[in-house]
């Protein structure tokens, strides 16, 4: 679950030409996403008919607005890594063995793994080819790199999975590769389509990768106190999973650590020691503590703002991380 609401954007985004950019992004991303295989488009859009926030297009939009040209390209940046992230999703799937995803039957179980992974790969290389076709070398350079970051996290992750011994560094490098890496490629991506000054890129870039980082941390924090029906899947499935985020990391390094292993000392999980590793993670504040390493995320990309001039995109940027945080709140109000 990605902890952003489309309705709650438009309210956030007053400005109707990035909603008309985003009308784009989407005509072009059925465009691309065609094959000449017709079973083939049926599989790759799949996902991108089941709909999604489209937040990392929406940033690749909003950074564009940095620089001096407003031609077609900062669509083109917002369609190159939105199937870069759908293209990922495809893989996640198979690696998870997942069921569904927003809201539909994934496409391994709908089909099977490898018509999930080659929709994925097709996908992946159409963004590519989008990159090549309207926004040059450097964007295509900038997205392989990016690719292979998701790649490096994803092998990290599932080294640690179930790991109870492993800490902060290990979650913050996952998360870094996983999750802000495509968000921070987003932003940079839609200022340098814009022709925006170098400056302002690596300001912009060093934006996302932090809001990137706090979003993240937020996304883990909601799996802990949010009622299922908020998040759309079940309350602890990162635990379920052996996916240990930073709350329960922090408690395992406590003293309620050796009670969390006894709970965990045997896979699969009984939904019993889930909730009460749950209730352990959130009656010791450890929650919290996540939730302001988020804060200060937020603050620190905010920080980097103040470099940019006032201008209303700007403004919409910084607000995002209000936003962000605000999911939390809406998620307790939810669960009492």
């Amino acid at each position: 679950m990605e902890p952003l609401a489309p309705a709650s954007l438009r309210q956030l985004i007053a400005d109707p030409a990035i909603w008309d950019q985003m009308d784009l992004v989407e005509q072009r991303l059925t465009e691309v996403s065609n094959s000449n295989n017709a079973f083939l488009t049926k599989i790759a859009q799949h996902l991108l008919q089941a709909g999604g926030k489209r937040f990392r297009p929406l940033l690749a939009l909003l950074a564009s607005n940095l620089g001096p040209s407003q031609d077609h390209r900062p669509v083109e940046a917002g369609v190159a890594v939105e199937l870069i992230h759908l293209g990922s999703l495809y893989h996640d799937d198979v690696i998870d063995e997942a069921d569904a995803r927003r809201g539909v039957v994934s496409a391994n179980t709908n089909w099977d793994n490898t018509v999930s992974i080659l929709a994925g790969d097709f996908l992946l290389a159409k963004a590519s080819e989008v990159a090549a076709q309207h926004l040059g070398d450097q964007a295509v350079v900038l997205l392989a790199r990016t690719y292979a970051q998701l790649c490096e996290g994803q092998v990290l992750e599932l080294q640690i999975t179930h790991d109870v011994d492993h800490g902060r560094d290990d979650y913050f490098q996952v998360i870094g590769d996983k999750t802000a890496s495509l968000i921070r490629t987003s932003a940079r991506l839609g200022a340098m389509a814009s022709g925006a000054t170098p400056e302002d890129i690596e300001i912009v870039s060093n934006w996302a990768w932090d809001l990137g980082i706090a979003f993240q941390l937020i996304d883990d924090v909601l799996d802990l106190v949010a009622p299922s029906e908020f998040i759309g899947k079940p309350a602890g499935s990162d635990i379920k999973e052996g996916t240990f985020t930073l709350a329960v990391l922090e408690a395992l390094a406590a003293d309620e650590g050796a009670t969390i292993r006894d709970l965990l000392n045997q896979e699969p999980y009984s939904d019993e020691a889930v909730t009460r590793v749950i209730e352990i993670v959130r009656d010791g504040g450890y929650t919290d503590m996540a939730t302001t390493e988020a804060r200060n995320r937020i603050a620190s990309a905010n920080a980097m703002l103040d470099q940019l001039p006032a201008r209303p995109a700007v403004h919409t940027m910084r607000s995002l991380g209000t936003y962000l945080l605000d999911q939390i709140d809406r998620a307790l109000t939810a669960s009492s």
